[in-house]
């Protein structure tokens, strides 16, 4: 096992307890992954582009500091939800009583230049995709992205040819830790789920809800910008990645018939 990957002993215990040893990845057949933070740095785009909406709403006549509207937006975000498309129509609602479509235009069109540009895979994302293929490994993605952002995501990194399917929050109604995004993966793949293994970076959504399952989980760490509570266990990968590519060192260099 490769010395920079994280096992975690309470992660050990609790999967001996469902009867699949942590380290046994033997019987992975398909691998799920999350994608925003996981495939893409959404987090970087999200913030780059909301700059460059304030920068260009200032520009077009809005008198509020780049710092105060950055920050009012985020609080949005916050409230509404980081996938929310109205989000600087209530911005502008709040700043200025109205929706000033002067401004507005201005706002979506610098944020949509960024985000369109910006759609890049992480490190390593496309080679290890590819060689889970060639090794015979089934490729999902589980997400909470509505349907159209999320395969616009994988379209703009060129990922979405190599995915045998996408679970979105239009498909299921809810999003993870729930249940049926999971429940809905396995349906697809007919797989079991010690034949599964969920790659994901929120501790509290991708690992909390596979866990559930008895899915096997790695944390995506290079992407996580959540604090794992260790006093609950089922925010507790069994591994933990700081590259997607040993995702490669700790699964066979073959899948399972």
């Amino acid at each position: 096992m490769p010395g920079n990957v994280i096992i975690y002993p309470q992660a050990r215990k609790l999967f001996l307890e469902r009867r699949m040893p942590s380290k046994d990845l033997s019987r992975v057949k398909a691998v799920l992954f999350d994608l925003d933070n996981t495939l893409m740095d959404f987090m970087k785009m999200k913030e780059r582009a909301i700059e460059n909406a304030v920068d260009a709403m200032i520009d077009a006549g809005l008198t509020l500091s780049r710092q105060k509207a950055v920050e009012r937006i985020n609080e949005l975000y916050g409230k509404f939800g980081i996938e929310y498309q109205k989000i600087f129509d209530e911005f502008l609602k709040e700043e200025l009583g109205r929706v000033d479509y002067k401004i507005l235009a201005a706002g979506v069109v610098a944020y949509r230049t960024i985000k369109e540009g910006y759609v890049q895979p992480y490190p390593h994302v496309v080679g290890t995709v590819i060689e889970l293929i060639r090794r015979g490994f089934k490729l999902a993605l589980i997400t909470d992205a509505p349907a159209f952002q999320a395969w616009t995501r994988l379209a703009g990194m060129n990922l979405h040819q190599h995915f045998d399917f996408v679970i979105t929050f239009e498909d299921t109604g809810v999003r993870k830790p729930n249940e049926l995004p999971f429940v809905a993966a396995m349906e697809k793949l007919k797989l079991k789920p010690n034949e599964l293994l969920m790659v994901g970076d929120d501790p509290r959504r991708d690992i909390a809800g596979a866990k559930r399952f008895g899915i096997p989980c790695v944390l995506a760490k290079y992407g996580s910008f959540y604090q794992v509570d260790i006093s609950r266990k089922e925010q507790i990968a069994n591994f933990e990645i700081t590259d997607i590519s040993q995702l490669l060192d700790l699964l066979p260099s073959k899948a399972p018939v």
